[in-house]
């Protein structure tokens, strides 16, 4: 069974240190205690610990070792509109889980009205849901969280492949859109729209920026289910690339 693994502000030293709330988590529910061993990150490299201290609001841990940590397959940024929060979240969490490498709310103009400014309540909120899903999933690095922005800025954003997440027919089907061939430096931006969907002026203008409207099939999706399974086709399709590379080697 795969050990736990938490994220820590800084190793030191050979040492390392979990204070306040999550702390009390290891202290108070999963009841750790000196010499159980479990695996740590500083948001760059993972390592694997020996708990030398476990009080109520500090756990200290010894490093016995740096392991390998897998590295993800893409670098995706998914650039999401903004919806009813409870859904928003949920993308965060199992986009996080999925592997996205950063995460941009945006405004569309089909957005519900005042998200945006609530969300900047939210961003703490958010960081802390994005650091659980990242301990759960045995990330190395957490996702970075961008400020939100309005779409037409979102649609200069840079990638070497740009997807527009689009129900109409004759947007080409995702995996068709996924390069054949890995290159240095893969970047995916994905971005995808609000509960109602983009209007004809967000996709000609997606368009004459550059972005690619791809579908996920025939039917109408809810925001944050398209969102899932997009970047499950991305990882699943670049995952098994990745292994005809290496068995060609």
């Amino acid at each position: 069974m795969a050990r736990r693994r938490f994220f820590v502000n800084e190793v030191s030293r050979g040492r390392a240190e979990l204070r306040g709330e999550e702390a009390r988590h290891l202290t108070r529910v999963l009841r750790v205690e000196a010499g159980q061993k479990y695996e740590i990150s500083d948001n760059r490299e993972v390592y694997l610990a020996e708990i030398a201290a476990a009080r109520k609001d500090l756990v200290d841990f010894r490093i016995i070792e740096k392991l390998k940590a897998s590295e993800p397959i893409v670098s995706i940024t998914l650039l999401a509109s903004l919806v009813k929060f409870d859904r928003f979240e949920w993308i965060l969490e199992k986009a996080t889980e999925l592997d996205v490498a950063a995460i941009v709310p945006i405004e569309a103009e089909r957005s519900e009205r005042g998200l945006e400014r609530a969300a900047g309540k939210r961003i703490e909120r958010w960081r802390r849901i994005l650091l659980e899903s990242s301990q759960q999933a045995r990330r190395a690095v957490l996702p970075e969280l961008q400020e939100p922005l309005i779409f037409e800025r979102a649609i200069q954003w840079q990638a070497e492949c740009r997807f527009m997440l689009d129900e109409r027919a004759d947007a080409t089907p995702l995996l068709d859109a996924v390069p054949a061939q890995r290159t240095a430096g893969d970047h995916i931006a994905l971005l995808a729209g609000p509960e109602g969907g983009w209007t004809d002026d967000e996709r000609a203008a997606a368009a004459a920026s550059g972005w690619t409207p791809v579908s996920l099939g025939l039917r109408i999706l809810r925001a944050e289910t398209a969102v899932i399974g997009a970047l499950a086709i991305i990882n699943a399709a670049w995952l098994k690339q990745n292994r005809i590379e290496s068995t060609n080697k």
